[in-house]
């Protein structure tokens, strides 16, 4: 050990009181391993809570949504979801619907959509909406189901799409953070330790 990092050993112990660095390094890693898995552990409680509640289309089991929802909340398209979950990309539409996870994309229509929900809303089939609006009746249906996951979403004031927000997005921002903070704190350190050090 020179004499430079002698000191420096000096200084940390004077002010930490403590003999290694590890220890604290180590206890943080650990709490944001357990704000992850606690984050998991509400995500797959609101999804057992939704399949409860509601009428559920997907046959798919709670681990596959669980994943459909990371993967939502990852920005995954759903060709991406259906190869990690082993479904189809129509099938993870339909998962998304019953979970209201509802992206800007799933409104694309040839028409304007505002009038296709109009019609929908007032109880049309989706046969008589497609003549209407001069559409394949396929595209109807799907964005049926788009309507009532949102009126469903609604009716629930967005709670479970908000809460799988707070759950998947926060883990994320706190280990970007706290990484953060140790670079912001060891760069502070080392200007400080520059400075003052006599060569």
């Amino acid at each position: 050990m020179n004499e430079k990092t002698e000191e420096l050993r000096s200084i940390f112990l004077d002010a930490t009181g403590e003999e290694t660095v590890t220890e604290r390094q180590e206890e943080t890693h650990g709490s944001l391993a357990e704000d992850e898995s606690e984050n998991e552990r509400r995500v797959r409680e609101l999804v057992a809570t939704m399949r409860d509640r509601y009428d559920f289309e997907t046959s798919l089991d709670d681990d596959d949504l669980y994943r459909i929802v990371r993967g939502f909340y990852d920005d995954e398209d759903d060709e991406t979801i259906a190869v990690a979950v082993d479904a189809t990309a129509e099938e993870v539409f339909v998962a998304r619907m019953d979970l209201h996870l509802v992206r800007d994309a799933d409104r694309g229509v040839p028409v304007e959509f505002d009038r296709l929900r109009d019609r929908v809303v007032a109880g049309a089939s989706d046969a008589n909406v497609a003549a209407d609006l001069g559409v394949d009746e396929s595209t109807v249906a799907r964005a049926r189901r788009v309507i009532e996951a949102e009126q469903e979403a609604t009716r629930a004031n967005d709670r479970f799409r908000d809460e799988f927000a707070e759950h998947l997005t926060d883990s994320d921002l706190s280990a970007r953070l706290a990484r953060d903070a140790r670079e912001d704190g060891l760069e502070d350190a080392t200007e400080d330790i520059e400075t003052n050090v006599s060569f």
